[in-house]
C-alpha cells in the first residue's frame, strides 16, 4: 500500500469532490504552491490511487431509464466457471458495475437499461450465453436516495 500524508489526503478528497478543478485551485484549497501540488498528483495517478476522471451524467434528462440490481447464482463454484461468468459480464455494457460477494449469492450486478423489456432480453443473453448461471433475483430501483457520494477518506485513513 501507498504510503499517503496528509495532502495527498486532501488531494484526493478535493478531486473526489471536483474532478474537474485546476490545478491552481487545488493547490491554494491543500495549502501548497501549485508546482508540487501537480508532482503530488501526478504521483498518484502513476500509483494507480487516483484511476480516472469522469462526468456525473445525469441519465434522466437525456432519456427514460431504469436501474437494476441483479443478484447472481452461478450453477458451479469454481475458479474457471467464476473466470467466465466474469468475462461475459464484462463485455455486457448494459451492466455498469459488478461486485463478487461473499455469502449468500454470488455478484451483485448493476444494469443500467431503457426499460424492463431491454432489461429482459439481456438477461435472456445472459442465460443463453450458457455462463453458468443458475439463479437470478432482480430489483428495480425506484427511487435513488444518494449516489455518486464523495469518498470518506477522512473516515477511511484514520
Amino acid at each position: 500500500m501507498l504510503k499517503l500524508d496528509d495532502r495527498d489526503i486532501a488531494i484526493l478528497r478535493v478531486l473526489s469532490a471536483q474532478g474537474r478543478i485546476t490545478n491552481a485551485k487545488l493547490a491554494g484549497k491543500v495549502g501548497l504552491s501549485a508546482s508540487p501540488c501537480w508532482e503530488r498528483v501526478r504521483k498518484l495517478e502513476k500509483a494507480g490511487v487516483i484511476e480516472g476522471y469522469r462526468a456525473s451524467i445525469s441519465l434522466k434528462k437525456l432519456a427514460p431509464v431504469m436501474t437494476v440490481f441483479v443478484t447472481v447464482e452461478l450453477t458451479d463454484h469454481t475458479a474457471a466457471a467464476f473466470r467466465v461468468f466474469e468475462g461475459h459480464v464484462q463485455k455486457q455494457p448494459e451492466v455498469t458495475a459488478c461486485w463478487a460477494l461473499g455469502g449468500g449469492f454470488d455478484y451483485l450486478m448493476q444494469v443500467v437499461v431503457r426499460d424492463i423489456e431491454v432489461y429482459q432480453v439481456l438477461m435472456d443473453a445472459i442465460l443463453d450465453a450458457d455462463v453458468g448461471l443458475a439463479r437470478y433475483f432482480t430489483y428495480v430501483v425506484t427511487k435513488e436516495v444518494k449516489a455518486g457520494a464523495a469518498l470518506p477518506l477522512d473516515r477511511l485513513m484514520t
